[in-house]
């Protein structure tokens, strides 16, 4: 369903209360065309990370519709360290929009912070609402116990400057850009925690440690030199350099290459497809042309004699990415494997991996948390006045084009899904033993 608006905007509708903030180019060298930073339930900016977040409670709001059914609440005792923007929120009684005009189509990048507090007597940790944006659902009955302390939700929206997206349609490969994808693991793979100041699009990066099956076998690798990104390749903002320069590797140190895989596994939701991006750059070899490993995701085979040294053009050092579309299944798990192949070398990487980004696919219904559609959620809202307030808490943190991001190389793999497309170079998807 279309949810109509004037002009050419992305829509929030949200039924509850917000705070809402989005996040700004500062000092980077990306900059935006679409970039809005909301500081919700203030009348002041607030400056988090060198952005500037706009408080949302200026008079007259372009971009926040039914201010009558909302107040301002401010926490009157913030703890020591909290960002400013996590010091006000804005709480609904009913239904209420935020609309934010949108001048490039493409995939845009949309963040929400929360955070609950207590003001004026009343308990935020209590709140239960639903989030739309664009007719996607992306939070069904979030709140309460989920928010026990500042948490982050990130999407990424397709948005057509010309029109709103309908979240009826079920679109083909060429198409999956157009999904709704929430971002549920986004990890370092072999190095520290990345932080939002240290990458372009500010996102966190955590470490995988608490992924890995078992580090048997591989050990971390650190890069002190310069990132090769290219044109045709991964940019900063597929990747920043923290994420590229730090990898876990299997290496030989003998005549034998090792039988051993690296393992990660993550928990998913049952009954979504998955978009798996995994992160390469060859910063351990000592020559092109040495790296030869197998790729596997949910145990199937997705890429078979992977030559690492080709796909980066023939750099080290050079960032590569690959995508994967999988489907969550009973077990409640996502894995991803790198080993050895038949064309690995003795004394040489047999195996390396810097970064893995997992992301929710929205379903049939066009909802990324539960079976409801964006318009049952709409009908189904009380007409009543509500005497208990709501609250949506914290901010929509980013609005901000990145197509360049998931318009670049869509290398897919999925099982029992058919309008996905395979590499050009597997020929066959095995099951490991």
């Amino acid at each position: 369903m279309e949810f109509p608006c004037k002009d050419r905007r992305l829509s929030l509708l949200i039924l509850s209360v917000i705070a809402v903030s989005a996040a700004s180019s500062s000092a980077t060298t990306f900059s935006p065309i679409d970039n809005y930073l909301i500081n919700c339930g203030s009348s002041v900016d607030a400056t988090v990370d060198n952005r500037r977040f706009s408080g949302d409670s200026a008079s007259p709001n372009p971009l926040f519709s039914a201010p009558h059914r909302a107040i301002s609440l401010c926490d009157q005792n913030p703890a020591l360290g909290t960002p400013q923007i996590y010091h006000t929120a804005r709480v609904f009684r009913r239904p209420a929009r935020y609309a934010f005009e949108i001048r490039d189509k493409g995939t845009h990048m949309l963040r929400f912070h929360f955070h609950p507090f207590n003001s004026s007597g009343l308990e935020l940790v209590d709140a239960q609402f639903h989030v739309l944006a664009d007719g996607y659902v992306l939070l069904n009955n979030f709140g309460g116990e989920k928010i026990v302390k500042p948490v982050i939700k990130e999407y990424l929206i397709w948005v057509d400057a010309d029109k709103f997206v309908d979240n009826g349609n079920v679109v083909n490969f060429d198409g999956l850009n157009r999904e709704a994808l929430e971002v549920v693991y986004r990890i370092s793979v072999g190095g520290p925690k990345v932080t939002p100041f240290n990458d372009t699009l500010w996102r966190t990066w955590v470490p995988d440690e608490g992924y890995l099956k078992s580090d048997f076998g591989s050990k971390k690798v650190p890069f002190s030199g310069r990132i090769q990104y290219r044109d045709g390749g991964a940019s900063r903002e597929v990747g920043p350099d923290n994420v590229y320069n730090s990898a876990r590797v299997i290496s030989s140190t003998n005549a034998s290459v090792p039988k051993v895989n690296m393992t990660w596994e993550f928990p998913v939701s049952d009954g979504h497809k998955y978009l798996v991006r995994l992160h390469f750059c060859d910063i351990a070899s000592i020559s092109i042309g040495l790296i030869y490993f197998n790729v596997y995701v949910n145990r199937f085979l997705a890429y078979k004699d992977f030559d690492l040294s080709n796909a980066a053009n023939w750099m080290l050092a050079s960032p590569y990415y690959a995508d994967f579309v999988v489907r969550g299944d009973r077990s409640g798990i996502v894995s991803v494997s790198i080993g050895p192949s038949n064309y690995s070398y003795s004394h040489a990487i047999d195996g390396l991996l810097n970064g893995v980004e997992i992301m929710k696919m929205n379903n049939s219904m066009g909802s990324l948390d539960g079976q409801w559609c964006a318009g049952f959620l709409m009908k189904s809202w009380p007409r009543e006045t509500i005497g208990l307030l709501v609250p949506f808490i914290a901010a929509i943190c980013i609005v901000l084009s990145i197509a360049l991001v998931l318009h670049r190389r869509m290398a897919g793999f999925c099982h029992s899904t058919s309008w996905t497309k395979l590499p050009t170079d597997v020929s066959e998807i095995d099951r490991t033993p």
